[in-house]
Formats: C-alpha cells, structure tokens, sequence
C-alpha cells in the first residue's frame, strides 16, 4: 500500500507541513508524506494502521469544529502522523523511535526548533495519554487517539480483534492477562478524555466498552 492509494491523505500531510511552515522555506514536503504513509502499511500492522492515522486526523479535525480553541492544531496532526510511524508490536520503545525519527524529518522538513520539540513531545506524550491540565496540544493529540475507544460496540470489537492480531505471538493466556492490566489501568483513570467534547461525548461510551471487553476476558480466562 503506497501513497498513491492515498492520495487525499497525502494531500493533507502537504498542506500541514506548509501551514506549520508559516511561509518558509523548504523542501518538498511529499516525500516526507509518501515516507510515512509507507510506515503506516508495514505488514506488521493490524490496527495502527493508514485507517487509525486518518482516524486520528479526523478526530482531531471533530475536536477543533466542536469547540476546540488555543493550541498549534498544525503540530498536534504532525504529531499524529509520526505517533506510531515506527511500530513493532515486540518492542517497548516505538514512542521513543517515532519521536526520534519527527525530530530527524522535521527539523530537516523547515520547522524550528521549537516546533520540532513540540512534535516530539506530543508523540512521546503518547506512551501515557497523560496530559498536563491547560496542554491543549497534549489534551487534543491524546483524546483524538484514544476515540476509538467511545465508538459503537461493532467497531470497539473489530479494534480489539485487530489489537490481538497485532501481539498474535504472545499466547493467549498472558495476552489475556496483558491486556486485562491495561483495561483495568484505563478505567481505573479519573477521566479518559480531557478536552470538553471528549469528556461530554465519548468518555460514557467508551467506559461502556472498557468494561465490557474487560469482562468478556474475565469469562474467558477466569482469571483475568
């Protein structure tokens, strides 16, 4: 799968760049976008894939109609395009490697430093959905990412089937057990969602879900 099966997310990877370029100078911005789009089609993937990228993107676009103000809404969509660009379902440090590589490509891409370490705060930010109360930037980045949480339950099932495809070489008892410790770790959060909309609109759904699944393991295992 390669960008000219995309060429609609191509087109807003370029027209991000620019708009976080402000005017300056630099490089053609496509093959930064045809680079990333061919990280998001590795085989490995199942979930976090080019579909969970515009996911996101579109998410983020629901949060700024819905209200969203403040922030810099350019570097919160670059961040969800380099979040997951490195992701291998076996290593601990995918966060780490994707805000390396932000650092790498933006900076070469025309951005300053300042928008440079944004980037890269906001993707490592992802490794907790954690953000700091008044970081609009982090609040919008990791509601936007964790919306597929609050969607039907259908949908909520085919993102959990696709997770477990992803790990598809851990067995199926530590899956269970795995994956039970970090349902168990979102609910047990004050909030999931901290922007206003995410709050109002997807944190009930999403909890709906959260339990459910955690329960569906639970009967499974007995255990879990």
């Amino acid at each position: 799968m390669t960008a000219e099966e995309h060429p609609e997310l191509l087109q807003r990877w370029n027209a991000t760049l620019l708009a976080a370029r402000a005017g300056r100078g630099g490089p053609d911005p496509a093959p930064y976008g045809h680079n990333l789009l061919a990280r998001w089609a590795e085989p490995q993937r199942h979930y976090h894939t080019v579909d969970h990228l515009r996911t996101v993107l579109d998410r983020i676009d629901e949060l700024t109609d819905q209200g969203g103000e403040g922030g810099e809404l350019e570097l919160v969509r670059l961040a969800a395009w380099f979040h997951d660009a490195v992701y291998r379902p076996d290593r601990s440090e995918n966060e780490e490697r994707s805000a390396v590589l932000a650092e790498k490509a933006l900076t070469e891409a025309g951005l300053t430093p300042h928008e440079v370490a944004e980037v890269a705060r906001l993707v490592r930010l992802t490794i907790t959905h954690d953000p700091s109360p008044g970081d609009l930037n982090g609040e919008t980045l990791c509601d936007a990412d964790l919306a597929i949480l609050a969607t039907d339950p259908d949908t909520y099932r085919g993102y959990a089937s696709a997770v477990r495809e992803e790990y598809g070489f851990v067995p199926d008892d530590a899956f269970r057990k795995g994956r039970a410790a970090v349902l168990r770790q979102l609910l047990g959060l004050p909030r999931l969602f901290r922007t206003p909309y995410g709050a109002a609109v997807w944190e009930e759904k999403a909890r709906e879900n959260l339990e459910r699944e955690l329960a569906e393991l639970t009967d499974m295992s007995g255990t879990a």
